[in-house]
């Protein structure tokens, strides 16, 4: 069976974008679901070359390598991806060995806006393709008012933002 590595671009406890990646990981029925961790020290040159690559960013970019396909959620914070998301692309494009190179990976987004995160997306997709990963797009996942979109228990109950997962993930298996 394949492992599928879920990244959150939201750091919050009750994250939509963290539920939303859980429910992704259920629809794509993994044998194994590993979560990244994007609390990372801030990128820097001078640290990286005094000390090499922090351990918690070579964790993730192993995660990444060893990963049969990954899908990241990601909010959209002022327009384009959160910071955190940011730093961690730029600290795993500094480890050796490519490990974003033919990874079949899909982005998802859950926002409280009504656009539900497609200016993210964008901005998401244009950043990984020097990565050259193979991002399987469509059918977009959009999950706008986020906050009203999942039950208590986390479960995604807008049953058109759902099926339009469930194909997304199909589609992400299919390509492993």
């Amino acid at each position: 069976m394949t492992t599928l590595l879920g990244i959150s671009g939201s750091l919050r406890a009750k994250s939509t974008n963290t539920m939303l990646m859980r429910n992704a990981a259920t629809a794509f029925g993994a044998s194994t679901f590993i979560e990244g961790d994007l609390r990372l020290p801030l990128y820097d040159g001078d640290l990286e070359e005094a000390q090499g690559i922090p351990a918690s960013v070579q964790t993730l970019a192993d995660q990444i390598k060893s990963a049969g396909a990954v899908v990241i959620s990601t909010p959209e914070y002022n327009k384009g991806i959160p910071g955190v998301l940011k730093n961690a692309l730029d600290w795993v494009s500094r480890t050796k060995g490519g490990p974003w190179t033919d990874k079949p990976v899909s982005i998802i987004s859950a926002t409280a806006g009504r656009a539900g995160g497609e200016r993210a997306q964008t901005m998401l997709v244009s950043l990984m393709m020097p990565f050259r990963p193979r991002l399987i797009v469509g059918p977009e996942v959009l999950v706008a008012a986020s906050s009203a979109q999942f039950d208590e228990a986390g479960v995604l109950t807008n049953e058109i933002n759902h099926k339009a997962l469930t194909d997304l993930m199909d589609r992400l298996k299919a390509a492993v």
